[in-house]
This record gives structure tokens, C-alpha cells and sequence, in this order.
């Protein structure tokens, strides 16, 4: 008996099974992340150039008012020129004068009579009588205001009479046939937006419709306060009706490719890049694979590299979960913790 229980005591139970590590599994599949954003602008012109003047002066005429159309190369405003045209006069009689002295002192250095060096200072006031003719010719041009090209006047600053430093804002001209608006756009969405991409426009004056536009410059770098860039849309064509400085809103669609889809929960990130947990079937364990993702909607993430087609991958159950683990896969309502 003794010896008996002595064996009994001895024994010990059987260690009980490792507890399968619980998974929660999705498949990749095909499919269209549209990412449509809706942002707030303004309307502007895509020319518009400040007439500045070069020289200071008197203006004698304004020809042009706000809302006056002007074809390029059309007198917008002329200064007072009597003084600068004197000074033109001028100089051209003292080019004929250094055209003759350059002309005789090669003449006199042929018979002997002056030294090389006379007509070099002779050739030399000729060439400076030739600048200064050139420049002022220059400086009376610009006392005569023209168009740079066809447009619209949209500010008057000065009237007749006015004198004005150089370099001083006389009008303003642009050109309405191409209007423009500039949208903030996270930095997030910025990769996936394209030059040449169709935009929808809605401008509040005009009522609900939604006028074609398209995205014509992507600005190159990101606001660090807001995390976003600027993207500079084109109505094409202009509506009736649309002005610069009026208020808009621009619907911006991206992400229209077909890209591999799982669930934003798949995606796992460390040290070394992205990755998801694969379940290879046949074994019943995981395996890591890398991968690179593009857009981001909602709980949806696409995965642009590094996964195939029907792929399951692990949305749950990542705590204690490493590469080349068994795995047991279960129903999201069966799973515990």
C-alpha cells in the first residue's frame, strides 16, 4: 500500500496544449479609393501686370478707366516729354558734330597731320554721342504708357495733371479670359494629384453649377504650419458671368486607379518600412511581407507593392504575433481580447 501511494505521488499531469494564437484575417482585394476633397478659393486672373512708371514726371493723359477694354499695345497713359525730347534734340546735334571730328581726324591722320591717339578720343566721343542719343530715345519711349497685352482695366490710380515719382502703380490691366483659384490641399493627398486633372469649380454668384476646370500648377512645397500645398486650378472655359475676386469652391477627385485594397488595420509599420502579416493556408503560420501603400480613405488603405491578389492578411491579433507563427484563424464575433 505504502508503495502504492508512494507512485501515486510521484506522478505529475501532462502539461496542457499551447493555446492557438487567435487571428483575424482579410483579403486583398481590387478596388478605387476616391478621395474628393471640397475647398474654398477665390477667383483671379491669371495675367495681371501693374503699369508702373519709368520716369518721373507730369501726366498730360489717362486714356483708360476701370472696365475699359485695351488691345495690346494701346496708349494707356503719356507724361510730359518737352524736356526729355530737348534733351534728345540735343544730343543728336552733338552726334553730328562727333561723326564730323571722328570723320577729320581720320582724314588728317592719313596726311600725317594728327597722331593715332587723336583719332582713337575722337572715335571714342563718337561712340558716347551714340549712347547718349540711344538712351534718351529710350527715356522718352517710356514717357508713353502702352498695354502689354489685351485685357481689361480693372484699377485706376492716377488722374491728368498727377506728378508721380518713378516707379510709381498707375493701373492695373488683366486679362479675364483666364481666371484661376488657389486651393489648400493636404500634404497626405498632394502625391496623388496630377497637372492636367479635370477639378469641378462652383462659383457662389453663379449658382450651383459646377463649371469644368482643371489643375494647371502644383506648387512645389509644403506649408510646415498647415501640412499642406497649393494647387492652382483653371476654369476652362471661363463661364459668363465669372469675374476675378469672387468666391468659389473647388471639388478635387483623386485616387481613380485600381490599386489592392485592405483594411487600414492590416498595415503595420516599423523601423524598416511598412509591412502586413501574411497567412499562408497551407502551413497555418505568418509570414511578414513589405510593402508600399498609397491612398488612405476612411479604414481602407491601398497597397501599391509588395502583395498579390487574394492575399489574407491580419487585421487583428498582432500582440505577441511574430513571422513564421502558427495561427488559427477566426470569425471577428469569435475572437476573445
Amino acid at each position: 500500500m505504502l508503495a502504492g501511494c508512494g507512485a501515486e505521488s510521484n506522478s505529475k499531469p501532462a502539461p496542457p496544449a499551447p493555446r492557438a494564437h487567435l487571428v483575424e484575417l482579410a483579403v486583398a482585394e481590387p478596388g478605387r479609393l476616391s478621395y474628393t476633397a471640397d475647398r474654398a478659393g477665390s477667383l483671379r486672373a491669371l495675367r495681371e501686370v501693374r503699369i508702373v512708371n519709368q520716369e518721373e514726371g507730369r501726366l498730360t493723359e489717362v486714356r483708360v478707366r476701370e472696365g475699359d477694354r485695351v488691345e495690346a499695345g494701346d496708349v494707356l497713359a503719356r507724361y510730359d516729354d518737352r524736356i526729355l525730347r530737348a534733351q534728345l534734340d540735343k544730343a543728336s546735334a552733338t552726334l553730328g558734330q562727333a561723326e564730323l571730328d571722328h570723320q577729320r581726324a581720320r582724314q588728317l591722320k592719313e596726311k600725317g597731320f594728327v597722331s593715332e591717339d587723336a583719332v582713337s578720343r575722337a572715335a571714342t566721343a563718337l561712340e558716347i554721342a551714340r549712347a547718349e542719343v540711344r538712351l534718351l530715345r529710350t527715356r522718352v519711349q517710356h514717357m508713353t504708357l502702352a498695354a502689354p497685352f489685351a485685357g481689361v482695366v480693372s484699377r485706376r490710380l492716377v488722374e491728368p495733371g498727377n506728378v508721380t515719382p518713378q516707379h510709381t502703380h498707375l493701373l492695373t490691366v488683366i486679362d479675364p479670359s483666364q481666371l484661376v483659384t488657389d486651393v489648400n490641399v493636404s500634404e497626405l493627398v498632394m502625391p496623388y494629384v496630377a497637372l492636367g486633372e479635370r477639378a469641378a469649380v462652383r462659383i457662389d454668384a453663379l449658382g450651383e453649377t459646377l463649371y469644368p476646370g482643371r489643375i494647371l500648377r502644383i506648387h512645389p512645397s509644403i506649408d510646415p504650419a498647415t501640412r499642406t500645398g497649393r494647387v492652382e486650378v483653371a476654369l476652362t472655359p471661363v463661364p459668363k458671368g465669372a469675374r476675378a475676386g469672387q468666391f468659389c469652391r473647388v471639388v478635387l477627385s483623386t485616387g481613380a486607379s485600381e490599386q489592392l485594397v485592405v483594411p487600414l488595420s492590416a498595415l503595420q509599420r516599423d523601423a524598416k518600412g511598412e509591412y502586413v502579416y501574411v497567412f499562408e493556408s497551407g502551413r497555418g503560420t505568418v509570414r511578414r511581407a513589405g510593402v508600399a501603400s498609397g491612398l488612405r480613405l476612411a479604414d481602407r488603405v491601398e497597397i501599391r507593392d509588395g502583395l498579390e491578389r487574394g492575399a489574407q492578411v491580419v487585421v487583428k491579433g498582432f500582440l505577441g504575433l511574430a513571422a513564421g507563427q502558427q495561427v488559427k484563424p477566426v470569425a471577428p464575433r469569435e475572437r476573445q481580447g
